[in-house]
């Protein structure tokens, strides 16, 4: 088989369920009662304590919301997040706030009107035509990828992240055709939903490839504050000195237990950057003041997200404790979830009906962040995701129970 012929056509396999894959849960569980008191480890929303100086910061210019704010973000929060990006990877120049950083309502928007602006600029930037433009996008995925790619008006194209390509998407799949209509290439390290890191030398072979063919590399990397034993590499390591092709998309919602404050950036390649304002300065919302006071207080403060990490790293050991061995654990590089195998159970589906009826326990099918490859294999379509956000006993409980339906 060659490398071409492992990366699905746009128009290969079923029709596609664009739907929430939280929708398509509801939807599998509908009409079936919990079997004990229900636990939620379906969504990945943050449930640790919000930081202790946020009620300060929130109501310290209450008078600025009598005023639109600007589209790019206000100065002393772009200078807190860019001191904050160059200090936390030991960069070799400073992000330069003024012109490689703009402030976003969350990622989720970003991610999604990025693949808007990728479009627009690469395109413009591209001396010949190299047939209908494509997003790159691993598999699984988080949603707001694809869906930025289709609004976009791109083909959207899905490269399998396997337990053997390391959880992440394989680059020796992509033939030199698809790269050189690609526009933007999404990844996300630590990975959403397995956990993987992308090191230092998989972050530069993809930027060379995105130099080389004129695309972005989109990096979300919302996880990078959670880890096991090493803080992961980032993009802009990658990029060194030149930002060029390379943006990092960061949020607070992982990092500082605040999901509800909707506050994140995007980073890098200025040019890019500037058309991505031009959008977004028409299409996007803009995020408050008080909200912007309250992520550059956050970003000057590594107590709480050190004591974040304390937390998750206890339950990760509950994990190893009480899961150990079973349906291919093995303590993730990143993030905050489980990425279960239950192939041999029925698959993702089937198992997480049964941990509802049975136990009152509330997992994601892998199915439902992935889609089928052109041979009908599907990446998620033997896990189940489990998201280690409750506090430590209900996680333990969550835990021995599912090991006590499953075995």
């Amino acid at each position: 088989m060659t490398p071409a012929a492992r990366v699905p056509s746009p128009s290969s396999g079923r029709p596609l369920d664009t739907r929430s894959p939280f929708v398509r849960l509801t939807e599998l569980l509908a009409g079936s009662d919990p079997g004990r008191a229900p636990i939620n480890l379906s969504i990945g929303e943050p449930q640790h304590p919000v930081p202790s100086f946020v009620a300060a910061a929130l109501v310290s210019d209450i008078a600025s919301l009598g005023r639109y704010p600007a589209g790019k973000g206000t100065d002393s929060f772009r200078a807190a997040a860019a001191a904050w990006l160059t200090r936390r990877y030991d960069l070799p120049r400073p992000v330069d706030p003024a012109s490689e950083l703009l402030v976003l309502c969350g990622t989720r928007e970003g991610l999604f009107l990025g693949a808007i602006a990728a479009k627009r600029h690469v395109e413009a930037t591209r001396t010949r035509p190299t047939g209908r433009p494509a997003i790159l996008v691993p598999n699984p995925f988080y949603a707001a990828y694809p869906a930025g790619g289709t609004a976009a008006e791109c083909d959207v194209v899905y490269v399998p992240a396997f337990e053997h390509t390391g959880f992440l998407p394989d680059l020796d799949a992509l033939d030199e055709a698809l790269l050189a209509r690609t526009v933007a290439f999404y990844i996300a390290s630590p990975a959403n939903p397995q956990g993987a890191v992308a090191d230092l030398a998989y972050l530069s072979r993809l930027l060379a490839l995105a130099r080389r063919h004129g695309f972005l590399v989109f990096a979300d990397e919302c996880y990078s504050e959670i880890y096991t034993r090493h803080a992961p590499p980032g993009i802009l390591q990658a990029a060194g000195r030149d930002f060029s092709n390379a943006v990092v998309f960061q949020s607070l919602s992982k990092r500082s237990n605040l999901p509800g404050l909707r506050v994140g950036f995007a980073a890098g390649d200025a040019a890019f950057l500037q058309k991505f304002l031009d959008l977004r300065n028409v299409a996007a919302p803009q995020v408050p003041v008080p909200s912007q006071i309250v992520a550059a207080a956050a970003y000057g403060d590594e107590a709480h997200v050190e004591e974040n990490r304390r937390l998750y790293a206890r339950k990760f050991d509950l994990a190893d404790q009480i899961v150990g061995d079973r349906y291919g654990y093995v303590r993730p590089a990143g993030g905050f979830y489980l990425w279960l195998d239950v192939a041999a159970l029925g698959g993702s589906e089937a198992v997480t009906l049964r941990l509802w009826r049975e136990a009152g326990v509330r997992v994601l099918p892998g199915r439902y962040i992935a889609r089928d490859q052109a041979d009908g294999s599907n990446p998620g379509a033997d896990y189940i995701r489990i998201a280690m956000v409750q506090d430590e006993e209900t996680t333990a409980e969550a835990l021995h129970r599912l090991v006590a339906v499953l075995g």
